[in-house]
């Protein structure tokens, strides 16, 4: 499994690398990180397999959005799976985030193993 983070929070990354970390040593799992929208973009645009990720964004972000990310991911890659994260858990950014296609919605704190759960059903080709 292929995941790109997406999170301005620096410190996110490392979370991730360490609930990660016996799937990641295993090789189970693999992890890009991107800590804006624009690099995300960059990112996916320089991987050859892209399809193969599932990204992992965040909402609220400067410069794009999660949102306008996941708009953007759709547009140019349609059957990449983006899962959005976010700790405003409010009805209105959970039907925009379904609206544009994202996969599932989690909000923080995150529960890591409701979305390692979610990750293994999701079919990443």
């Amino acid at each position: 499994m292929k995941l790109l983070v997406v999170d301005d929070e620096q410190d996110v990354q490392y979370l991730f690398q360490q609930k990660f970390r016996k799937e990641i040593k295993s090789g189970e799992v693999q992890m890009q990180f991107a800590h804006s929208g624009n690099s995300a973009l960059d990112l996916l645009e320089s991987i050859e397999d892209r399809n193969d990720f599932c990204v992992l964004t965040d909402i609220n972000m400067p410069e794009m959005s999660g949102t306008e990310l996941l708009k953007r991911i759709k547009n140019l890659y349609p059957v990449l799976k983006v899962i959005m994260i976010t700790a405003y858990g409010d009805e209105q950014n959970i039907l925009l985030a379904k609206q544009n296609g994202a996969e599932d919605y989690f909000t923080k704190p995150l529960e890591f193993n409701l979305l390692k759960s979610k990750l293994n059903k999701l079919e990443l080709t």
